[in-house]
């Protein structure tokens, strides 16, 4: 059975707290497991999560601050030590190349398996696959940060009346489906689009083109929020969100579930949750909303 949802190991921004630890994100896509922003602590989140090296195909990096990936050289390590099987493919910006390279072999160990490096300078498609297409798009911060976004293919509905109106059963649905056209019916007169379902990532970023380009048409949207409204103009010297912003972005952009996380300790923690989600729906976001919390589960949205 096919399983999309996301994993939250961390949810702390540039401190962790003794409730929430620095980032981490597991997105479950069907067979595949992507990682995004491992900080530090990030391969222990993952065996309190129940979370295996095994899991992982790639690895998404948003940026080179320590708190989305300083948890690169153990998960790394992990990956050689449980002999992972399958390709490993790590994907973060270019410029931090040397950063990348400082992690990956921070210390002595035995390399068994080979993570494939795929850096990115640009906007675009870093990959095509059967189940999705992932792309990158370039954020608002201090140090060069991209943003992550996966685009399931659109697929095809099939309309039981519509089918029997035509008098189209048995091996005929599948022959029309494969070629298009059945005695003159086409496949359009007997089904609808199914639309591909789509997720994001967005973390440490100022208002930009680029988040308002991850986040449009979102089924699901994690998104950083760093601050709270009044807090806006810190937000804006250091790169960041408030959620108020993040969910002004949700609302415009159609988006089904967002999910908040990447919180400053500045705010006392029995504070957090019903702060950030007072201010994400004064902003007018009326869809279903998650303030994150450390070892969360959240499921990608059921198609309508």
């Amino acid at each position: 059975m096919s399983v999309r949802e996301l994993v939250v190991l961390g949810t702390a921004s540039q401190v962790p707290t003794r409730h929430r630890n620095h980032n981490g994100y597991l997105l479950r896509w069907d067979g595949e497991g992507i990682l995004f922003d491992p900080g530090e602590g990030t391969q222990r989140q993952m065996l309190r999560a129940g979370v295996a090296a095994h899991d992982l195909n790639r690895i998404c990096v948003t940026h080179f601050h320590g708190d989305h990936s300083l948890g690169l050289a153990g998960v790394i390590q992990r990956i050689n030590l449980d002999q992972v099987p399958h390709p490993v493919t790590a994907h973060y910006p270019r410029s931090g190349q040397r950063f990348f390279d400082r992690l990956r072999y921070a210390t002595a160990y035995r390399e068994t398996v080979g993570v494939t490096e795929a850096p990115v300078d640009a906007d675009g498609d870093l990959a095509v696959t059967p189940g999705y297409t992932l792309e990158a798009r370039r954020l608002s911060h201090p140090v060069e940060s991209y943003g992550y976004r996966l685009t399931e293919p659109d697929g095809r509905r099939m309309l039981p009346e519509r089918l029997a109106a035509h008098g189209i059963t048995g091996p005929d649905v599948g022959r029309i489906q494969r070629e298009g056209v059945l005695g003159g019916v086409t496949i359009d007169e007997v089904s609808e689009v199914r639309r591909g379902q789509r997720f994001a990532f967005v973390m440490d970023t100022r208002l930009c083109e680029g988040v308002h380009a991850l986040a449009a048409g979102c089924d699901l949207l994690v998104i950083e929020s760093t601050f709270l409204d009044e807090d806006a103009r810190l937000a804006a010297d250091h790169g960041h969100l408030t959620a108020g912003q993040a969910a002004a972005v949700a609302r415009d952009a159609g988006v089904r579930h967002l999910v908040l996380t990447h919180f400053s300790q500045r705010y006392s923690e029995p504070e957090n949750p019903e702060s950030f989600e007072r201010q994400a729906r004064a902003a007018g976001y009326a869809g279903e909303l998650t303030v994150a919390h450390d070892l969360l589960r959240v499921p990608v949205p059921k198609r309508r």
